[in-house]
């Protein structure tokens, strides 16, 4: 059993309403991001690849796409952008292109944080 993870790094803005520390969320202001897209499963015998990565690649640049400079607050099935919708929000997007989706991590890295989505049957 094998692993293969890429990573892409996106900039957003947003608001969010909070309990705490809620006057400064409730402004539109950015962040920096780093998402980890991770496949799993056995190699095909016959290219000795769990997943091409140029097909890996592209899908995740799709996902990039979709939030890179976006004001998070429009993007269509989001909802409230925290870091848990992100990761959900990522592995749909991902989630077609890409056999064997084991978990989908968003960083925030100046705040030493980040949040994993397992998918729905783990």
């Amino acid at each position: 059993m094998f692993e293969l993870s890429k990573q892409f790094r996106f900039e957003a803005a947003h608001t969010l309403q909070r309990e705490v520390a809620a006057e400064g969320s409730r402004r539109i202001h950015g962040h920096s991001y780093r998402a980890e897209v991770t496949v799993r499963g056995v190699p095909d015998p016959a290219t000795g690849m769990l997943i091409d990565l140029g097909l890996f690649e592209r899908a995740l640049a799709a996902a990039r796409d979709g939030l890179d400079h976006h004001f998070l607050d429009e993007v269509p099935d989001l909802g409230p952008a925290t870091m848990e919708n992100l990761a959900l929000w990522i592995w749909r997007k991902v989630e077609p292109s890409c056999p064997g989706l084991a978990h989908v991590t968003v960083f925030r890295d100046s705040n030493g944080e980040k949040c994993t989505y397992f998918g729905a049957a783990a």
